[in-house]
């Protein structure tokens, strides 16, 4: 693969702007055989893609044929390219993530699925559609697992018809939970294997309570990370997305 080629499949930019950055210095290449960083100015130099670390104007990455990334969202922003009240997630995402082209024409990464705007917690992107149908689709029934804080104390009874299913205004099927404990006076662990809009929330209002905070904790195996800061986002390991398969 061409070195603009490669960049561009990365999100830096259209080839032109790309072999400009490779002239212009702005591309060091990380040498294995010396362990060092190289300037290379040829535009077209012939690269072998898979685990190439490289530099551009500073900014030190890696090849990534297709982009698998975990945030840990924080409160007050929306899933959304185009948000109506708040800031948009992808603003916590570096340039190249949200520039990704694919066959699609789609630009950048994108969500898996939405949270709310106060929901915080576990959020992964990517530009693989495979990935991003197989990871929301109901039929998957890949797990969620969300933390819930309610404002009043949560009873057996409210804990049995979770499990039970209980019927939401717009669908008259029973929608139940997949596991729900207790984890304290005012709070419950809840799994769910579908994703409604709204769904923790319309789940809780139809047993008598009311959700006052959310956090997604765990998807499918994989936990949110204690050392992922609100904000902050990082790519996904092989080991991870093995533990989301559903």
């Amino acid at each position: 693969m061409q070195l603009q080629d490669m960049l561009y499949s990365q999100g830096f930019g259209i080839r032109r702007v790309c072999s400009g950055l490779v002239q212009q210095g702005w591309v060091q290449l990380w040498s294995r055989d010396t362990e060092e960083w190289l300037q290379v100015t040829d535009s077209t130099a012939e690269v072998e893609p898979e685990g190439l670390r490289f530099k551009v104007q500073g900014l030190e990455w890696e090849y990534h044929a297709l982009g698998y990334v975990l945030l840990n969202k924080p409160g007050g922003t929306e899933c959304s390219q185009k948000p109506s009240s708040y800031p948009s997630i992808y603003t916590l995402l570096p340039a190249p993530l949200r520039n990704r082209p694919n066959k699609n024409a789609i630009q950048g990464v994108q969500a898996v699925g939405r949270l709310d705007q106060d929901t915080t917690g576990m959020l992964l992107l990517s530009d693989d559609g495979q990935f991003i149908h197989r990871m929301s689709s109901p039929k998957k029934h890949v797990p969620k697992v969300y933390q819930v804080a309610a404002k009043h104390a949560v009873t057996n009874q409210q804990i049995e018809r979770l499990l039970a299913g209980v019927v939401l205004d717009d669908d008259p099927k029973p929608v139940k939970a997949a596991a729900c404990v207790k984890t304290g006076d005012n709070a419950l662990s809840l799994t769910l294997t579908e994703g409604k809009y709204h769904q923790v929330k319309r789940m809780l209002a139809a047993v008598g309570n009311r959700v006052e905070g959310l956090h997604r904790s765990q998807i499918g195996g994989l936990y949110l990370p204690e050392d992922l800061q609100p904000g902050q986002w990082r790519w996904l390991t092989a080991q991870e997305l093995a533990l989301l398969k559903p």
